[in-house]
């Protein structure tokens, strides 16, 4: 018998986009009070904002990121709270973006992490003993912990004992029970018959006598006895038995977890009322609302989220802050295929054969085919005042797009970006920073579809758009016969250093005749390796507030990454590290210019897998080598090399299966196996250590 759900990916998929929609929904009020909400709001029933782009933000970054413990580490009952630990260290950047770096002692989150940082373990790094009940027992442990429940569907059990290693890290006591119960519920949701199964099955899975059960049993007492009065009533007992005031810290879990109960029990299996109670209770809306939504979305379904109301400004996409820009800019429906390919594998399950084709995250695939997806597609007239219609998913696995009153000399885009800036955002919640998702060199696919019913003579074509010239590049245009699915295959051209911010499928009129303009998107796939090059003369800083600056294109560790007359400049008190490209990236040439201004060691980096894991070719103190960084660099393979100030030098690293070979001039000077768990795969970037500063010029990608 299986244990995964027949329903379970299109349940997964409600699960997370819920979570989504939960803290976008909460943080305009975040920290807000009920009264302040009740005061100003009255009752809410719908976003409070209209974003622009929701930025990154803690609730979805952690769950996110800290499941890639899995792959990186091991996808069984041996991972360790040190391997997710490490996963901390890979993935965040340092002090900067993806948690609040509130400070030691005050963040949660920050304390963990430095503990870490100077080699206090898992779960250690997190415990009541190290840190105290205070700090170990905020919010965080519940708050980044809904992947392990989607990932260990209708295994509750499984779904504590992985939650629990993940909490620790960073949280002991009831900051831990918490995440195990978050963890439980949404593995719970996925079978249950009712919200108060949920609730009850959870509590089971965490110690009876804790003062988390206690507080929602007793929320579940007084709604026993007062559940035809006002849920609004239910909150002031809340307020009074289990509120701040009670203990200590900027955001203990417990009025928090008391809250989201309440909301679960007086929402009575509603979507819509149960969010909209939590939000209005007020504390740490988007992480409750996040928590509660995504029990609710994986118990409800997708047919109770609405799609005006909720989905549409979601679009199938969210924003991350992690350390690497190439895992920043979220697809919903790709974060389905991850998580989904976990649980098969954790659960010893073949995935159904219906799903397949589409569930293998290590492609760049934009298949529309669960319900209502858009994968981030939007529709762009090409001129003002145009009448157009939103990428809508037809049901069939595909993107319905069009233009209205299309003239014969009128074009629209059903476009996707691949590269974002500051001015896309509202806010600059968590300082997300981001590389491209696609590459001059490589190759987009799809397929359209012109449907019988519109007659009117259209073309479509597959283009890009480069940021940094701001032109349209077009690949072949081919003229859709209404009715039959047709094939679009463009090979981006290596012009020089292009940043591209756009894929799309360019429809155009035809002939001599307008009117509505319809087509189907079926399908875009990326694929084929990049062949690029950066001149940084034609980079930019992008600032998105005084301190928050980033290289385009580029994200950073830590250290000063900036721009000097043309050039990259990184300067360190210690160590710091820039990164740009895809993890996907296997079997390469980075070809770069590295010229030091001072002493210290300065490296270009490949197959970087984060900021704990990834190759360095260094110059350093007369010598040229070869290192691996597991946790810690060491060097796998040096030689003598001249190391001038203010010399320039120019190296060629080439990565092929577990080979490194370095080439200056046309020769090789070095080279490197590594036999023990090589990297095969990660993105490039440039590292400086022992307070060098350095400039680095001109990378040039290859195949």
């Amino acid at each position: 018998m299986s244990i995964i759900p027949q329903d379970y990916i299109e349940r997964c998929y409600a699960g997370w986009l819920a979570k989504l929609i939960g803290i976008r929904y909460g943080a305009p009020i975040e920290g807000w009070t009920y009264d302040q909400i009740a005061g100003i709001y009255g009752d809410l029933d719908g976003y409070i904002v209209d974003y622009r782009m929701f930025a990154a933000d803690d609730d979805s970054n952690g769950p996110m990121i800290f499941i890639r413990a899995l792959n990186d580490a091991t996808c069984t009952r041996a991972l360790t709270p040190q391997q997710i630990a490490e996963t901390w260290l890979n993935y965040a950047p340092y002090e900067h973006g993806f948690y609040w770096w509130g400070g030691y002692g005050k963040s949660t989150e920050h304390t963990a992490y430095l503990n870490l940082r100077a080699g206090i373990p898992a779960p250690r790094s997190g415990s009541i003993e190290q840190n105290g009940a205070a700090i170990a027992e905020q919010i965080g442990g519940q708050i980044f912990i809904d992947t392990w429940g989607l990932v260990l569907p209708n295994q509750p059990a499984l779904a504590a004992e992985y939650a629990g290693k993940a909490a620790s890290v960073s949280h002991g006591g009831n900051g831990v029970y918490g995440g195990q119960f978050v963890a439980t519920a949404i593995s719970l949701a996925f079978t249950a018959s009712s919200v108060r199964e949920i609730i009850e099955g959870a509590l089971k899975y965490i110690p009876d006598d804790c003062e988390y059960a206690r507080a929602v049993r007793d929320v579940i007492r007084y709604y026993d006895a007062h559940r035809g009065d006002s849920w609004r009533d239910g909150f002031l007992y809340v307020r009074e038995r289990w509120g701040y005031h009670r203990y200590p810290g900027a955001c203990h879990i417990i009025p928090n977890a008391a809250v989201m109960i309440l909301s679960l029990l007086y929402g009575e299996g509603d979507f819509d009322r149960t969010l909209s109670i939590c939000n209005m209770c007020g504390w740490d809306t988007d992480c409750n609302v996040g928590n509660v939504a995504a029990i609710m979305g994986v118990f409800c379904g997708l047919d109770a989220i609405g799609m005006r109301k909720w989905r549409a400004p979601v679009n199938d996409f969210f924003a991350v802050s992690s350390v690497l820009g190439c895992l920043n800019a979220m697809d919903v429906p790709w974060c389905v295929a991850y998580l989904a390919e976990l649980a098969y594998r954790m659960a010893g399950e073949e995935m159904p054969a219906r799903w397949k084709p589409y569930m293998n995250p290590d492609e760049q695939l934009f298949h529309f085919q669960l319900p209502g997806s858009t994968h981030g597609f939007t529709v762009v007239a090409e001129r003002e005042q145009a009448v157009e219609t939103l990428c809508v998913n037809s049901g069939h696995g595909s993107l319905r797009a069009g233009m209205d009153r299309m003239n014969p000399t009128d074009a629209f885009r059903i476009a996707r970006r691949t590269y974002f800036h500051p001015d896309d955002f509202h806010d600059n919640r968590y300082d997300p920073a981001f590389s491209p998702l696609l590459y001059p060199g490589q190759t987009v696919s799809a397929e359209v579809v012109q449907p019988e019913h519109c007659g009117m003579e259209l073309y479509a074509s597959l283009c890009v758009r480069d940021r940094n010239s701001g032109a349209l590049i077009e690949g072949e245009r081919v003229r859709l016969i209404p009715g039959r699915k047709q094939a679009l295959c463009f090979r981006i051209p290596s012009n020089p250093h292009m940043l591209i911010d756009e894929v799309s499928v360019r429809v155009a009129a035809g002939g001599c005749t307008g009117g509505f303009g319809l087509v189907e998107l079926c399908g875009m796939r990326f694929s084929g390796e990049p062949r690029y090059d950066i001149d940084f003369a034609h980079e930019r800083m992008e600032v998105y507030t005084p301190m928050h600056r980033e290289v385009s294109q580029f994200t950073y560790l830590k250290g000063n990454w900036t721009l000097d007359e043309g050039r990259l400049m990184g300067s360190v008190c210690d160590y710091g590290e820039a990164y740009t490209g895809d993890l996907r990236w296997r079997d390469y040439a980075l070809e770069g210019s590295l010229t030091l201004a001072c002493e210290g060691l300065a490296a270009l980096n490949v197959r970087v897998q984060g900021a704990m894991r990834s190759y360095a070719v260094a110059l350093h103190q007369g010598r040229l080598m070869i290192q691996k960084n597991a946790c810690g660099y060491r060097t796998l393979a040096e030689c003598p090399h001249e190391t001038r100030i203010g010399e320039t030098y120019r190296l060629r690293v080439e990565v092929t299966g577990s080979r490194i070979c370095v080439i200056e001039r046309g020769r090789t000077l070095l080279e490197a196996e590594d036999t023990d768990h090589p990297y095969l795969n990660g993105c490039i970037g440039c590292s400086l250590r022992e307070g060098a500063r350095a400039w680095f010029d001109h990378f040039t990608i290859n195949e």
